[in-house]
């Protein structure tokens, strides 16, 4: 969850008006939904996610699971486990113990913004990239197999992971810079004969002058780089690696034929770990594409003034739902490796039974890919996740 979490309606008005504006949770957030929803389930779910994101990670790094796919799968994990986890003390706080009621206090102000979307938003932004960063090397080592020994390795996949977080600093940079918060004594909700400090945000110099222009520069680049090139990257990744999978499994039935069992069995596993891939973004875009649709047409509302969310109080509920399911899919991941995967399910399994580990992989290290151009490869194992 990232803008997920800021759910008021990224509308300019706010920072071009001479009024004091405030931050008030009644006003950012469809209370009588987010209250539920961010305030008693969303922890529970992050509290699961915490579990299984941390077992995925615990199983993945043993010695004889390392490889890249699954070096990429534990960065996947981390990256919607510190998601969640950050806007946490923001969500029990709030709207677990109902201060949601009352002006943010002057005390939380930076808290607030940093615990629940700034941050969130860099790990959000990582794991979408990542993601996309598994299909392309899935889609490697099953249409360019030959390539995938040198490209598709651990030390490429550190640096990779390193260069997308820088990324998504980046990206994010500037909203750290870009306002700050004022004391203002104001009236309480609760009690109006006691005053309450509570934070004003003013716009930094250099974003005041042009708030629009640093308002349609910053969302517009969130909606092109970090939803629609990611969303329909994915979309077509995966409808290519369906397709591979289907001639895979020609060239299955070929070899059954003509008596070549060990390779049969290699291209099944390569076949297996690779429709695991395919469920697990294929999970990834069955919650990240409403968000991705809800925020895009926001912005084109916003930008050229259409008029379609007239009411900011439906589109807090379609983006607090859509990120409600963004929260619940991130521990299923850890199901559909328990279900999909006989060594991850093994694994983990040996974890609690107090069975020693396999020193080697079940598998070989090495196993033959499709052919490419008429030939077989010969490639670094992926098939045993």
């Amino acid at each position: 969850m990232a803008e997920e979490i800021q759910m008021d309606n990224n509308s300019f008005e706010n920072v071009t008006t001479d009024a004091p504006f405030l931050l008030d949770l009644t006003v950012s957030f469809p209370i009588r939904y987010a209250v539920p929803l961010l305030g008693y389930f969303s922890p529970v779910l992050i509290l699961i996610t915490l579990v299984t994101n941390t077992l995925v990670v615990i199983v993945l790094l043993k010695k004889h699971m390392r490889s890249p796919t699954n070096a990429i799968l534990a960065g996947m994990a981390l990256s919607d486990m510190f998601t969640g986890l950050f806007p946490l003390p923001v969500f029990l706080y709030f709207f677990g113990l109902g201060n949601y009621k009352e002006y943010i206090p002057y005390k939380w102000c930076y808290t607030y913004k940093y615990m629940s979307e700034l941050i969130p938003t860099i790990f959000h932004t990582a794991s979408i990239w990542l993601t996309m960063a598994l299909a392309i090397q899935r889609y490697i080592y099953i249409c360019h197999s030959f390539k995938a020994r040198k490209w598709c390795t651990i030390t490429n996949v550190l640096y990779g992971t390193l260069a997308i977080y820088v990324i998504a600093i980046l990206s994010q940079i500037s909203r750290f810079f870009d306002s700050t918060y004022q004391p203002f004594i104001v009236p309480s909700r609760l009690d109006p004969n006691q005053t309450i400090v509570a934070c004003e945000e003013a716009l930094m110099p250099w974003v005041r002058d042009n708030p629009d222009v640093y308002y349609n520069v910053y969302y517009w680049f969130r909606v092109i780089c970090i939803h629609l090139i990611p969303c329909t990257f994915l979309v077509v990744l995966n409808a290519l690696l369906i397709s591979a999978m289907r001639s895979a499994q020609l060239r299955r039935m070929q070899l059954l034929k003509q008596n070549k069992k060990s390779e049969s069995k290699k291209l099944k596993d390569s076949n297996c770990t690779t429709l695991m891939l395919v469920a697990v973004v294929g999970l990834f875009l069955l919650v990240e594409l409403p968000l991705g649709i809800i925020i895009i047409v926001n912005i084109m509302d916003n930008t050229f003034e259409l008029g379609i969310f007239s009411d900011a109080e439906k589109y807090g509920i379609m983006n607090l739902i859509s990120n409600f399911f963004i929260l619940l899919s991130y521990p299923l991941n850890f199901f559909i490796y328990c279900g999909m995967s006989r060594q991850f399910r093994e694994t983990f399994k040996r974890m609690f039974t107090g069975a020693p580990m396999p020193i080697d992989r079940d598998c070989s290290q090495y196993m033959t890919l499709p052919t490419e151009n008429g030939k077989t490869a010969l490639t670094t194992d992926e098939t045993a996740l």
